[in-house]
């Protein structure tokens, strides 16, 4: 399997979510679900933990958890996908309970569900993931994004003061508001920036459980990790003299499925179905307007409402 195809490469391409397992676990989540296996990250901001199963586990733990069922391991992982993706897009299932079992090494997410009528368990069994993971799923990304957040607001700024010069030159050839309400202050960058610390920063330095990773930025973190996903594929290309390209490195490849699992005696067959998708590139910042045309400027008139 090529290295940009494994499992924690393609886990890597996926935004976190924050899960509440159980009454009081809150967790930061995310995981992969191919066609051969599965990838599973948890973190509480302090730790993180990491399972990657493919076919051969999942059959083997299947049957240890499941007497009753007899399927292919294949239905399992689409089982499976359907409880968990579901799960990280905030939707819930009152027919399933997802807990979490933690010791010093491992953390085990207990699930109870229905399959087909009968009873469903599955255990992710989740060891420590190692400090390369951390960085790579987490400060890595999180330090691009604050850069590429911070190109942004300097833009947004830069335009600010485009946009108040040209109110001003509108105001000096006559035009007014034909609205009070609708009148600015110009925009002053230093007064912003000491509002925004006093007031805006505490709020959002309380992080807790990680509610405030909005879907704005989970698709940045998605666009920011394709584009590392990228450059790190051009290096091993270029490094082993591979000539594949890397243009699509992150695309999704998981599209809708429907599988039958097949049960013991006169059971009912029935049909899994899974949709995931993931926004192969988002816009992360505005070009900034290099040069300003100039205003012709003529004769005052007498103001005839918005800006004339």
């Amino acid at each position: 399997m090529d290295g940009f195809e494994d499992p924690e490469n393609r886990l890597l391409l996926q935004p976190w979510a924050s899960v509440c397992f159980g009454e009081s676990t809150t967790l930061m989540a995310k995981a992969w679900f191919g066609d051969a296996g599965y990838a599973l990250l948890l973190s509480d901001l302090n730790n993180m933990w990491y399972e990657s199963a493919d076919m051969e586990v999942i059959q083997h733990r299947s049957k240890e958890l499941n007497k009753r069922l007899t399927a292919h391991a294949s239905s399992f992982l689409n089982r499976l996908r359907s409880l968990v993706c579901p799960l990280l897009e905030g939707q819930k299932n009152s027919s399933t309970t997802f807990s979490c079992q933690l010791s010093p090494s491992t953390l085990t997410l207990h699930v109870k569900s229905e399959l087909s009528g009968l009873p469903f368990y599955w255990d992710f069994h989740c060891s420590v993931a190692p400090v390369e993971m951390m960085f790579r799923h987490f400060v890595r990304p999180l330090m691009a994004m604050s850069l590429v957040l911070q190109c942004q607001v300097q833009e947004l700024a830069s335009l600010l003061l485009q946009k108040d010069a040209e109110i001003e030159d509108y105001q000096e050839n006559g035009a007014a508001l034909s609205r009070e309400r609708l009148k600015t202050q110009p925009f002053k960058e230093e007064s912003f920036l000491q509002t925004f610390h006093t007031q805006t920063l505490p709020q959002a330095c309380c992080l807790g459980d990680g509610h405030l990773f909005t879907s704005s930025l989970k698709e940045l973190y998605m666009a920011v990790t394709q584009e590392q996903a990228r450059s790190a594929c051009k290096r091993h290309r270029e490094a082993s003299g591979d000539s594949v390209s890397c243009e699509h490195v992150g695309a999704q490849d998981i599209s809708e499925k429907a599988v039958d699992l097949p049960t013991d005696g006169d059971k009912t067959e029935f049909q899994l179905t899974s949709t995931e998708s993931v926004q192969d590139t988002v816009a992360l910042t505005s070009q900034t307007q290099s040069a300003r045309l100039p205003i012709v400027k003529s004769k005052k008139k007498k103001a005839k409402g918005l800006f004339g």
